[in-house]
Parts: C-alpha cells; structure tokens; sequence
C-alpha cells in the first residue's frame, strides 16, 4: 500500500506539472484538502530566499521600537525629523522598488538582490557613524536604496510551481513575521546593551551574511525576459486594491511606531530596557489570533478576513488613544495590533504574487512594495507631525481615522461586487 500511495503521489506531482500537448505548463490552484508535495529544490529555494529576507528586514524592524527616542537626543532633532528619521527609508524604497523590480525581470533577481543589500550595508554604516538627525536621516535613505522586497518575492515565485505557490509565499510571510517578532525583542534588548547605533552595525553585518546565503540556492529557471518596459499590464484595479491596503498598513505601522517609545518610556514610566518585555508578551498573545486567521485564510473569504484584522487594528488605536494611560490596556492594544498586522502583512503580498501575470511578477511586487515603503515614509512623517504637539495619543487617534477609513473603503468595494 505504501508503493502504491507513492505512486500516486508522484503521478499527481507529474500530471500537474507536465506540459500539455499546446506546449504550455498546466496551472491549477492550490488544493488544501489535497495538497501537492514541494519538490526538494522547491523546499530549499524557499527556505534560504526566506531565511535572506529574515536576516535583512531584522535590521529595519530592530530599530522600529527604539530609534524614535534616540533619534530625539540628537544634534537638531524635532519631533518632524524624529519621524523623518523613522519613515526615511521608505522614500527611497517606494521610488526604486518598481525600476529595480522591472529591471529584474529582464537580467535576473540575484544581481539586484547583491547590489541591494550592498547598498543597504552601506547606508547602515553611514547611519553607525553618524551623530546628527541629518546623518542618521541620510543613512535611512540610503538603507532605502537597496530595494530588494519586490526582488525577493518574485525570487520565491519564479523558484515555485502555482501548485505550491500559496504555500510558499506563506512561508515567506510567516518568515517575515517572525523576524518582526524577534526584532522587537531583541531591538530594545541590544539597545539598551550596546546603545542604538550598534543596531545599524548590527544591520550592515547581516546583509552581507545574506548576500552570500545566495550561494546556496540552487538553480532557478529565469522568468521570459519582457519585450518591453511598460509597467501598464502590471497595474490592473485588483492589484492596486492590494497596493493601497498595504499602503494603510505600513503608514498605520511606522506612526504607531514613532509614538509609542514616548508612550512607555514617558508616559508609563517603562525604561528602554524593559520595552522588549512587554512588546514579547503582546506578540506571543497575538498569535492566538493570527495563527487561526491563517489557518482559514483557504477556507474562509479573504475579504472577510481582512475587514477582520483592521477592525481589530482599529480597536487598538482606539485603546491606545483613550485608555493607554496604564500596562493593562496598553498591552491588550498591542495584542490586538499583533493579531492584526501579522496576518495581512503575510496575506498581502502571497495574495498579489498568484493575481500577478508569471512574466510582469517583479514589476507588480515592485508596484506593491513601492506603496509599502510610501506609506512607511508618510507614517513617519504623519507620527512626526502629531507627535509635535506633544501627545502620543493624537499620534494613535490620527491611526485609529485611517484604520476606519481602510474598513469602510473595503466594506464598500465588497458591497459593489
């Protein structure tokens, strides 16, 4: 029985990938009553291309939980530069994610990973040295420019059949999550430690050692090369629905995030070194949360799902607003935000890399990940002008408008269809 159930395994695994007698390779969804098996290069190709995009995006969540507060003892810091400082990297991100996606669909992602992540240990360098906002703020910047996100996810799709598509992009996400977990964690703790500029050397050392995780992959077929550079087959209404959620996502993340050190350093009284206790808490409640939403994401419509997290994400700024005055609710509203954010920062770009064409994949992911990172850079600059009048809370309350907003603008969209 066990030959025979092998058997049939392979031949599922070999009818789903065979070509047809058109020539051209039968795609059909992922069935999770009845998955079909990674295949060995599959399994080690997501692996390493999630473990890479671990290691790289700890060095910019580390700093989320701590560089608002060391940004403000700075030489010429203000609140609008402390945010600046915060969301700086996402202006560069946004404006070269598209070109640099667009450009790996035409000579393969791995040279434009390599660059990227050089020219991101670089501005981490120029950030570690630096003893001004504006040094740190230029360092941000430049991190920036090494836009690899969009690269890195169509990587993942070109190194995987449609079949098991979902699944790996679900490894991705997750891979991301719990790098995001991590780095609240360890951000403080490092911190406090060694001070905040270690994080940015921190930041410079593991791009490298991701650099030359690319040596472990093994072959990946390189996309059709595109005949031309038009991004308009890339831009379609479904995507840039997908573009915008990710857009309130990231802005709601980044001006929480310039926020809420004042909130427990200044407010609650709790010292930079305690942050990571509070923030581990949160995030291991959160899962609670999270991990069932995942679980039915296959089963369950995504719409509904989605209106589930930013409601959730929405209770939150409103916690934070009119009761962050204590622990209790303070850490009731991060486990909600968890909850919230974890599932659609996963769910998001795994959705975008199915709907997306096979051959404008780098583009498309390069149109989402550029309004990520805008709306990381408007985040910043929304909590840095908030925060200039002196309250955390207008900060969450300006969060908690846009969460509506996202709630209301999908709720009618699904209404419409």
């Amino acid at each position: 029985m066990r030959g025979i159930q092998c058997s049939r395994n392979n031949l599922l695994i070999y009818a789903a990938a065979r070509p047809s007698c058109k020539g051209t390779l039968r795609v059909t969804s992922e069935n999770p009553d009845n998955p079909i098996v990674m295949l060995s290069d599959e399994r080690r190709s997501v692996g390493v291309i999630a473990l890479i995009a671990m290691i790289r995006m700890f060095g910019l969540f580390a700093l989320l939980p701590v560089l608002s507060l060391y940004a403000a003892e700075l030489q010429h810091a203000t609140p609008m530069l402390i945010g600046l400082a915060v969301g700086a990297y996402g202006l560069t991100q946004a404006g070269l994610q598209i070109p640099l996606g667009a450009l790996s669909d035409r000579i393969g992602r791995v040279p434009v990973i390599v660059a990227g992540l050089g020219v991101f240990a670089a501005g981490s360098i120029l950030a570690g040295f630096s003893e001004s906002i504006y040094g740190v703020i230029a360092g941000r910047l430049l991190q920036g420019a090494g836009a690899i996100s969009a690269t890195l996810s169509a990587l993942i799709s070109d190194a995987t059949r449609a079949e098991v598509r979902t699944r790996s992009m679900a490894v991705f996400g997750v891979g991301i999550g719990a790098s995001f977990m991590l780095a609240m964690v360890a951000g403080p703790l490092i911190a406090a430690s060694y001070g905040v500029q270690s994080l940015f050397w921190v930041a410079a050392v593991l791009a490298i050692v991701a650099a030359s995780m690319l040596a472990l992959l093994p072959s990946i077929p390189r996309p059709e090369r595109r005949a031309s550079w038009s991004l308009r087959p890339a831009i379609r209404a479904d995507l840039l629905q997908l573009d915008f959620y990710v857009f309130l996502l990231h802005t709601v993340m980044t001006a929480t995030f310039v926020a809420l050190p004042f909130l427990l350093n200044n407010r609650l009284g709790i010292a930079l070194s305690d942050h990571w206790k509070l923030y581990v808490g949160a995030l291991l409640a959160s899962l609670i949360i999270t991990i069932p939403m995942i679980m039915k994401d296959h089963r369950q419509g995504r719409g509904r799902l989605i209106a589930i997290a930013v409601t959730l994400m929405l209770l939150a700024q409103l916690v934070l607003t009119f009761a962050g005055f204590s622990v209790v609710p303070v850490f009731l509203a991060l486990v909600l935000y968890f909850g919230g954010f974890n599932f659609l920062e996963a769910g998001l770009p795994a959705r975008l890399s199915i709907m997306a064409d096979a051959d404008l994949r780098g583009a498309s992911l390069g149109v989402f990940s550029s309004a990520q990172f805008l709306g990381a850079f408007s985040g910043g600059l929304i909590g840095g002008r908030f925060l200039g009048h002196g309250r955390p809370a207008d900060v969450f309350f300006v969060c908690a408008l846009l969460a509506g907003i996202w709630l209301a603008m999908h709720g009618f969209g699904r209404f419409r269809r």
